[in-house]
């Protein structure tokens, strides 16, 4: 079974191109103020509860401490190193750096450092910032971030290669965002199809994109063509499971160039469109071959890739 893929050119002005389809062109609040109020004396018996609260499992304790770190601008938390204004109020970072004054009192910001709160953090756990996803995780704050980088209840981003896409959910509403965003891309069914990539002699950067569906999950075929340095131009196939990193490893898929009684061949393990393409092309572990290869097995500027999924 096959299907013809036609290109369309990335958009100059994208960073990746806009992925439209079978191929693409390229207020504050005062609520966490008491924070910030909060004297030394007060915030080392916060620290001294914390710590009970650790050692007794009491939740609720755990999250009364944790309300206490809210930022009043983005309602995220403030984490080492904790800054505070004159009159005690607390801001994270990140929005500090966008102030001019306390968002809570107006007053000036100080680089006065809030050692006692900062002892409390080391002693609470705070709650992955993607539980609204689904995560029960809870984490001292210095083994958070690293956690939500790659926790498997982050939001899926659209898949389509480009940046113009800006969607992001949970993985049960991929598929139905696909289908009424990008509903120019063609799926096939079966484990074992080729795809037809149209028009590879176009010039400047290109993508080709379409699904595969089969053992009852979705695949997203990717073709791009990119060039690399000097007007040499390389192509990159890859295939990505509309699904979770666990589920991929259930799967393998070939790609396979046969033509003029030459083959080319890859097999790897599809990835999980949460880690995406980018850093695969970028290592080269996919299939990757120039515009010379691309020509050896090109039928009237049309290149097609037999594509195989199969069980582990």
């Amino acid at each position: 079974m096959s299907n013809k893929i036609n290109p369309k050119r990335r958009e100059p002005t994208a960073a990746a191109g806009a992925a439209t389809g079978v191929a693409t062109n390229t207020n504050s609040s005062t609520g966490s103020s008491s924070a910030g109020n909060t004297s030394s004396a007060n915030t080392s018996s916060s620290s001294s509860s914390s710590l009970s609260s650790a050692g007794g499992g009491d939740a609720g304790m755990s999250a009364d401490l944790t309300s206490l770190f809210e930022c009043p601008v983005c309602f995220d938390y403030v984490l080492p190193p904790i800054l505070q204004c004159s009159s005690g109020h607390l801001v994270c970072v990140s929005c500090r750096s966008k102030l001019t004054c306390c968002p809570t009192c107006r007053g000036p910001l100080a680089n006065i450092r809030n050692l006692a709160m900062e002892k409390v953090a080391s002693n609470v756990k705070f709650p992955c910032k993607h539980s609204g996803y689904g995560c029960t995780a809870s984490l001292v704050y210095t083994e958070k971030t690293e956690h939500e980088e790659t926790c498997e209840c982050r939001p899926y981003l659209c898949p389509c290669p480009g940046a113009s896409c800006k969607w992001q959910g949970p993985l049960d509403l991929v598929m139905q965002h696909l289908m009424m965003s990008h509903k120019s891309i063609t799926t096939l069914q079966g484990e074992d199809i080729v795809f037809l990539a149209t028009d590879i002699n176009l010039p400047g950067a290109v993508d080709w994109v379409m699904m595969q569906s089969c053992f009852g999950h979705h695949f997203m075929l990717v073709l791009e063509k990119q060039e690399k340095y000097d007007g040499h131009q390389q192509f990159f196939a890859i295939v990505q499971l509309i699904g979770s990193r666990k589920e991929a490893e259930n799967f393998v898929y070939r790609l396979e160039l046969n033509g003029n009684r030459r083959r080319l061949t890859w097999e790897a393990m599809p990835r999980s469109i949460h880690e995406g393409v980018a850093s695969a092309i970028h290592n080269s572990d996919c299939l990757v071959f120039d515009t010379s290869i691309a020509q050896l097995f090109a039928d009237n500027g049309n290149l097609g890739i037999n594509v195989t999924i199969s069980l582990v």
